[in-house]
């Protein structure tokens, strides 16, 4: 994963009373603009959407009336800055947590993990060791492999995909296919075979092995529109505004020009939106001025699809799992019966052209495989959400094009596809947001985002390497 560029300067672009425009209200904006507004700055949020989240947000199904997500979104326990946000969203407490992953086969046999009393990294050790879908030899596989990603130089393996590492660890292919890629798909959106090793290896050392909190996956209790509609309070309460519906035309550092003609200045701008849209918002000469906008051009994105099903009768009978060697991988219970299933497809370039009725008959074909007794449920309705842009891809050569925060042009860059440490994930689009809000404040990089969670002494001693990560790694 590429670092975080240059060291924020010390002097001040703007101070108590300036004025910043902030185009972009997905997550990365909202947290560029709450910080900088909490530092006494007037802000100017534009979203063109009526809504706020970007693409973790939320939408009105015409079809049910139903308010549904544009897909599932989790955090995980390392998401510091993420959770900070919430915090400061005053949401943190619709964040549910679920310490136990579920692992559903074929046939319906379940497995769980969930961490014990060891200390990190041996936190997974026994529920490991009764794992169904993985033979003896496989687990001892794949334990050895957990050793060498603790230990692993993740700079020495930007170059390389993670199939590369997975070889040079003798990891069998039943292992890679029932362990570890579905591990990998869900964390990266992009399978073994492409993914980046440094940004997969990230996901393990952080996300596993480092903390046993780490894991604990977090899902929205509410509607993800609802973690956001805060921030418009919080930023008219520090004198600042957003304006829905706002679109915007072109971008330069101390002005925008919006799709309605009009021209707004400030002393600062921070481009918060996905690098294709940063793209063509920028003039020919910036573009020639900055070449982190030619180098943003050729990142290319990796889709994910949300399937809402809802059936009429119960069907899966634990909050969430994956499924073991299922094209769907992972299903989420989005009520208390468990008639009501999210599906989740990542890296889903195959089934994109498919229409509505063929994916939900796929989805319901994978979910009754794992869990046979909701065999002859009937489908009330379904609704497929196609994000066919959903993340950048990250492959070495991807990895290798996110633009840093600053450049040439003086215009502040945030989004999940700026160089944050992190793959593309609500934690990396905060930790952009905060370093936006940290260059225009003259604040050094590594004070504006919140440190990883602190290994404990097990792990300080086994991988000194894997104590000592810090805030914001470098590329």
């Amino acid at each position: 994963m590429t670092g975080p560029g240059p060291a924020t300067s010390a002097t001040p672009r703007v101070g108590h009373g300036s004025h910043v425009i902030v185009v972009g209200g997905g997550i990365a904006g909202i947290a560029a603009g709450l910080r900088l507004a909490q530092a006494g700055v007037k802000i100017t949020l534009l979203e063109t959407r009526r809504k706020l989240g970007g693409r973790a947000t939320s939408f009105k199904d015409p079809r049910s009336g139903q308010v549904i997500d544009n897909c599932q979104h989790v955090a995980l326990g390392c998401c510091t800055n993420y959770l900070d946000l919430c915090h400061r969203l005053g949401v943190a407490s619709k964040i549910r947590w679920l310490r136990e992953v579920y692992w559903a086969e074929d046939g319906g046999r379940v497995s769980v993990m969930r961490p014990g009393n060891l200390p990190a990294p041996g936190h997974f050790t026994w529920s490991f060791l009764t794992l169904s879908f993985l033979t003896l030899a496989e687990k001892l596989a794949v334990a050895m492999a957990m050793q060498a990603a603790m230990r692993a130089d993740r700079d020495a393996w930007r170059e390389r995909t993670f199939a590369q590492w997975l070889s040079a660890q003798r990891q069998p292919e039943r292992v890679i296919r029932r362990f570890w890629s579905p591990v990998v798909i869900s964390a990266c959106n992009l399978d073994v075979d492409t993914v980046c090793a440094a940004t997969a290896l990230h996901v393990f050392q952080e996300g596993f092995l480092a903390h046993r909190d780490a894991s604990m996956v977090g899902v929205s209790a509410v509607p993800l529109v609802e973690l956001y509609d805060p921030a418009e309070q919080a930023l008219a309460s520090a004198g600042g505004e957003i304006r829905l519906g706002c679109g915007v035309e072109r971008v330069w550092d101390r002005g925008v020009l919006t799709t309605a003609g009009q021209e707004l200045h400030a002393e600062a701008v921070v481009c918060a939106v996905p690098p294709e849209r940063a793209c063509r918002m920028v003039s020919d000469e910036v573009r020639r001025a900055d070449p982190r906008f030619d180098r943003a051009g050729l990142i290319t994105h990796s889709p994910i699809l949300g399937v809402h099903v809802v059936f009429d009768r119960p069907v899966l009978p634990v909050h969430s799992a994956v499924l073991v060697e299922k094209p769907t991988q992972w299903v989420f219970r989005k009520d208390e019966e468990g008639r009501s299933v999210h599906a989740v497809i990542s890296a889903a370039d195959q089934w994109v052209a498919l229409d509505e009725q063929e994916i939900t008959r796929r989805v319901c074909a994978d979910l009754f495989a794992c869990f046979p007794d909701g065999r002859g449920a009937g489908v009330v309705s379904s609704r497929t959400v196609k994000e066919k842009l959903a993340t950048f891809a990250p492959t070495p050569e991807v990895e290798a094009l996110r633009p840093p925060t600053t450049g040439p042009s003086g215009i502040v860059l945030a989004g999940d596809y700026v160089r944050s440490g992190w793959p593309a994930t609500m934690e990396g689009a905060t930790r952009t947001g905060y370093l936006a809000a940290a260059v225009l404040l003259g604040e050094p990089a590594e004070g504006a985002v919140r440190p990883p969670l602190r290994p404990g002494w097990t792990v300080r001693t086994l991988a000194p390497a894997l104590a000592r990560i810090r805030p914001l790694q470098t590329a």
